[in-house]
C-alpha cells in the first residue's frame, strides 16, 4: 500500500524566544514492514541529523537568534506491507523494553488490573496480550480533555479515559509488569474515512521473537496502513517534536497531518 504523508507543525510565541533547540523525529526508517520511497523535512535552517539511542532518525534544530515562530513540514511517500508479519529485533535487545519509566510506572491499581492476565499471557501470548489490549480500552475509553502530554499511566488509569498516548502507556505498564517487553511507537495510521489525522501512538509487544503491533485506541492487532516514525520506552522517547527554549512567552502550537492512499507510484 502506497501512502502519502504531509505533517505540518507551527509554533508561535507572543514574545521572541532568544534561543531554542528542537529534537525532531519526523523521518520514518525503512524496515521489513515499510519502505520509504520519498521523504523530506523542511526546516527554518540546516541542522544536524543523527540516530538516537533507539535508532530513530533525529534532526536537532538550534535557533540562536530571536524568533517568534518555527515551522516544520515533513512529507513523503511510504510503501507499507500488505501483510503485517511483525518486526525482527534489530540492533536493540528487546529486554531493554522491560524498563519502566515515570510515564509507564505501575501503581497498585495497575498491578491489580494486569495480574489476572499473567497466566494466559505466559501460555498463549497472542491471545493473552490481545485480551489485555481490549481490557485497557474497556477501562479507558477514548476521551479528550481528560489528560495532558505529561499524564502518567497510573493517572490516566485513575481518570478512566484518555487518548492514544494514554492507552499506550497503560498497555506498556501492564506488559512490563507481566515481564513482557513492549515499546511505544509514534506515527500515522491510514483511515478510509478521513485523510486528515493527528499523529497516532500504538504499542509493539515482543511475541514469538517478533515485534507485534497492538493499537489499543482502535482495538486493532496487526493490520496494514501504519507508518512508523519512532520508537522508545514512552512518549518522551518517540514524540515527533520535543524541545526547550529561552524566552518565547505564551507558546501556541498548531499541527496538521494528512495521510492518503496512492494508487500507483
Amino acid at each position: 500500500m502506497l501512502l502519502t504523508v504531509t505533517h505540518s507543525t507551527h509554533y508561535r510565541y507572543a514574545t521572541p524566544a532568544s534561543r531554542s533547540t528542537q529534537y525532531i523525529r519526523l523521518t520514518p526508517s525503512t524496515s521489513s514492514q515499510q519502505r520509504v520511497l520519498e521523504w523530506n523535512v523542511a526546516l527554518p535552517q540546516p541542522c544536524a541529523t543523527m540516530r538516537d539511542a533507539f535508532d530513530n532518525v533525529t534532526h536537532v534544530l538550534t535557533l540562536d537568534r530571536p524568533h517568534q515562530e518555527i515551522r516544520l513540514v515533513a512529507s513523503g511517500l511510504v510503501d507499507v506491507a500488505d501483510v503485517d508479519d511483525g518486526e525482527p529485533a534489530g540492533r536493540i535487545n528487546p529486554k531493554v523494553f522491560l524498563r519502566s519509566t515515570r510515564l509507564t510506572a505501575c501503581d497498585a491499581a495497575l498491578r491489580a488490573f494486569a495480574e489476572p492476565m499473567r497466566a494466559l499471557v505466559r501460555t498463549r501470548p497472542l491471545i493473552g496480550v490481545s485480551d489485555l489490549m481490549n481490557a485497557v480500552l474497556d477501562r479507558l475509553p477514548y476521551r479528550t480533555g481528560v489528560t495532558t502530554a505529561d499524564t502518567t499511566a497510573a493517572e490516566a488509569f485513575a481518570a478512566g479515559g484518555g487518548l492514544s498516548q494514554d492507552h499506550t502507556h497503560v498497555f506498556l505498564a501492564c506488559c512490563r509488569h507481566l515481564d513482557l517487553p513492549a515499546r511505544y511507537v509514534s506515527g500515522y495510521v491510514h483511515s478510509v474515512d478521513r485523510a486528515q489525522v493527528a499523529t497516532h501512538a500504538w504499542a509493539e509487544a515482543w511475541l514469538a521473537s517478533r515485534w507485534v503491533r497492538f493499537d489499543v485506541s482502535n482495538a486493532r492487532q496487526p493490520e496494514t496502513g501504519y507508518v512508523r516514525l519512532a520508537i522508545g520506552l514512552d512518549y518522551l522517547d518517540a514524540c515527533p517534536v520535543r524541545g526547550v527554549r529561552l524566552g518565547g512567552d505564551d507558546e501556541r502550537m498548531s499541527t496538521t497531518a494528512t495521510i492518503a492512499r496512492r494508487t500507483q507510484a
